[in-house]
């Protein structure tokens, strides 16, 4: 049996506490005061506190730090009515074992108290403590609102605490998630919240380069290194001394100097494209990526050891139809963004189940686009579902009107079958293959749509302007594509 301090002024959450851990076995003390808190941990001892958060006089968060003063190193659990990124950073920054977001069940209740005693005993026995206490030395926090992170699903709280506990440490960061689910958001919020937040934020866009000049972005040249290069001048890598680096599509780097991002990231030493002599960089690496790096492991085209080093700590963010309770909350944010004056507009239930109803592939970006349309749209006080734009061109065969994305499925997958039944069981790169097929279809109907312009063929598929060129190039290598087929038309001059 295990002893738990319940610290909460609600007299309605103290009795449930009391009724399901005390029905599970354990004894259960109760305190509405921080004070009283106090007293009793240091007179009992529990194996497990659960307090909220807002508490008269002295709220939660602050009073942690003293109860385990007085208690040991006995875990913490941080009840709060407001479960975002902020919450989270500040709890488990002050020595939290996890918090619990009001309204919640029983069941979830009981299990995180189960995993702190469980951590807790196999803490005691290994001679540790069960959680690190907050770091010495307080740093300023941003509020949360500044990240742009905003959500109360559990996809969303999953997400907010992974950063406060990325945040307190300096491991390389791997982000994954669809394009447009708030990977580069998550990486600032990272940034923002760690002891690095006084120093520069670095993002690099790999997809919006040259490959050829991915290299000199990365480390910086020599004065003659290549033609062109008439100074000396650091790279991104050096840029972030005393910061964090973004490398944004991490998929997209050049296999040719994958070695090289290894090596300075494991010794912090950047060598400049030309030069001799490594210079030093103290910077903390955040990469992000939409793509399987296991899949372009797999195929030869990402090392295992850059895979596995990029990866000590593995962040997913959410799609947004994992997080549908989330869009009511995200559509009133953008909407308010979108407002030029202090009219307060609102959008109507219909228009959010509407919102709600929708596959959203583009993810929160793609919501954001559609809620600033519907608010340019018109100026009533209330926007209804007339006012929002059609689903997407993809969602509906413009002939039959039937769901054009079922025979789609069944093409790809009599193509899969195919190509399994062709191959040696041993072959790799089924992923790669499939998705040079698709683009050999979808690229040269998207570049002629747009008279061979890929600058605005590029945007039509949402993807940069020379990630099209560098995927046309590999059709046209491949043989997918004639060189007809990639000709680039210019840009008509902006009337």
């Amino acid at each position: 049996m295990s002893r738990i301090l319940i610290v909460d002024d609600e007299p309605a959450i103290c009795w449930s506490f009391r009724q399901f851990l005390g029905e599970a076995g354990h004894e259960v003390l109760t305190a509405s005061t921080a004070e009283q808190a106090w007293e009793l941990a240091e007179r009992h001892r529990p194996d497990a506190v659960v307090m909220d958060v807002r508490l008269p006089r002295t709220d939660g968060i602050t009073a942690l730090a003293e109860l385990r003063r007085r208690a040991g190193d006995v875990p913490v659990i941080v009840i709060t009515a407001f479960g975002n990124l902020d919450t989270a950073v500040r709890a488990l920054d002050a020595g939290a074992f996890d918090y619990l977001t009001k309204p919640f069940d029983v069941d979830q209740a009981v299990d995180v108290v189960t995993r702190a005693l469980r951590e807790r005993a196999a803490a005691l026995r290994r001679g540790n403590p069960v959680v690190m206490p907050a770091s010495a030395g307080e740093f300023e926090r941003p509020a949360a609102g500044e990240t742009g992170l905003i959500g109360r699903s559990p996809a969303m709280q999953r997400v907010f605490k992974q950063i406060a506990l990325a945040a307190q440490s300096d491991v390389p960061v791997l982000i994954t998630g669809e394009s447009g689910t708030g990977k580069e958001l998550a990486a600032v919020a990272i940034h923002r919240h760690s002891r690095r937040s006084d120093g520069p934020f670095v993002p690099l866009c790999l997809p919006a380069l040259n490959p050829t000049l991915i290299e000199s972005e990365l480390f910086g040249h020599v004065r003659g290194a290549f033609t062109g290069a008439e100074v000396d001048r650091k790279g991104r890598l050096e840029l972030a001394h005393g910061g964090t680096v973004l490398l944004d599509e991490i998929g997209e780097i050049p296999l040719s100097i994958q070695v090289k991002l290894l090596r300075a990231i494991e010794l912090g030493e950047v060598l400049p494209v030309g030069g001799a002599l490594p210079h030093r960089s103290d910077f903390r690496v955040i990469a992000a990526t939409n793509r399987d790096l296991g899949q372009l492991v797999q195929g030869g085209r990402f090392r295992e050891d850059l895979f596995y080093r990029l990866s000590v700590f593995h962040l997913h963010m959410p799609p947004l139809r994992e997080r549908r309770e989330d869009i009511p909350l995200l559509a009133d944010h953008f909407l308010r963004r979108a407002e030029r004056d202090s009219t307060a507009r609102r959008f109507t239930d219909e228009a959010i189940r509407e919102l709600q109803r929708r596959r959203w592939p583009g993810n929160v970006r793609q919501l954001r686009n559609v809620v600033e349309h519907a608010a340019a749209l018109t100026r009533a006080a209330e926007i209804g579902p007339e006012m929002l734009p059609e689903e997407g061109p993809t969602a509906r065969h413009p002939a039959t009107g039937q769901d054009a994305t079922g025979p789609l499925r069944e093409t790809a997958a009599a193509w899969t079958r195919d190509w399994l039944e062709r191959h040696d069981p041993h072959r790799t790169g089924l992923y790669a293959d499939v998705l040079l097929e698709l683009e050999a279809g979808v690229l040269p109907v998207v570049l002629a749509a747009c008279g061979g312009n890929r600058a605005a063929a590029a945007r039509r598929l949402g993807i940069h302007r020379a990630t099209l060129r560098e995927k046309l190039r590999r059709l046209e290598a491949a043989g997918l594509i004639g060189d007809g087929d990639a000709v680039e038309t210019p840009e008509p001059p902006a009337s």
